[in-house]
């Protein structure tokens, strides 16, 4: 008669978990500093849709700084530029202490 080997049930991990991915990400949703690239320049009326945002324009694009956005923040952003029918070009997370100013030469906001 044959049998199956029995595994111990610690041994056992569900597909899916960190680990048969390799290490586990950090996926924080603590606010963090973001630049987002928009291509073209955006005019007054579609600047107001990001208030929260200091936006500057640096042709041929207009460039986005959020301090302190968490993941939904950052998710209705990408949503209003969606909506709005703007071509997103970039979105970066900013290292800390950055304070905004990661690509220099950037326009002066306007």
């Amino acid at each position: 008669m044959l049998t199956e080997p029995r595994v111990a049930a610690a041994e056992v991990t569900p597909m899916g978990t960190a680990d048969d991915r390799g290490p586990a990400r950090d996926v924080s949703r603590a606010g963090g500093d973001f630049e987002i690239r928009i291509k073209g320049r955006v005019g007054q009326a579609f600047r107001s849709a990001f208030e929260e945002l200091t936006v500057t324009v640096n042709p041929p694009e207009t460039v986005l700084h959020g301090a302190g956005l968490d993941q939904a923040a950052l998710y209705g952003i990408l949503d209003r530029i969606q909506a709005l029918g703007l071509e997103l070009v970039e979105v970066r997370r900013l290292p800390p202490g950055d304070g905004g100013n990661a690509a220099p030469g950037l326009g002066t906001p306007d």
